[in-house]
């Protein structure tokens, strides 16, 4: 059995395969308790969900960037910062902030980025307007 995969629009798919790709996320968000209550909910067997389950992935168009601060070190700064992310409609995954040195933290923040989410380079530049912050830069 091979292991390629292929990126195909959902529409040219047989119809099982959307209500499978919708019973895996009923299950994630809690919505379905059980593989058998999800399939149900969703019109397939449950043995169609375990047939397919593992070989078909939802896939959204969201990427991830990093960014790289220098926060000086004060209340409300980090909390600002993280505000400012979300105006922007910026989820944020991960936050990694190091011990002060020089009144200054360095802090490494993981966003998830798509289709709803405002201009990127705006969000950087009004980060970047923030008292508080001495410099940022997207990293790779």
């Amino acid at each position: 059995m091979s292991n390629k995969l292929a990126l195909v629009k959902i529409s040219a798919l047989p119809e099982v395969y959307e209500k499978v790709l919708k019973a895996k996320q009923m299950l994630a968000s809690g919505d379905a308790k059980t593989a058998s209550e999800a399939a149900v909910l969703c019109g397939i067997s449950r043995s169609a969900f375990y047939k397919y389950k593992d070989c078909i992935f939802s896939y959204n168009e969201q990427h991830v960037i990093n960014l790289r601060a220098e926060l000086r070190d004060e209340a409300g700064i980090l909390s600002e910062f993280l505000s400012v992310i979300h105006k922007f409609d910026a989820n944020v995954l991960t936050v990694n902030q190091g011990i002060p040195t020089d009144n200054v933290a360095a802090v490494t923040v993981s966003l998830r980025v798509g289709s709803k989410t405002k201009s990127v380079d705006d969000m950087i530049d009004s980060l970047r307007l923030l008292k508080g912050v001495v410099s940022i830069e997207q990293i790779i």
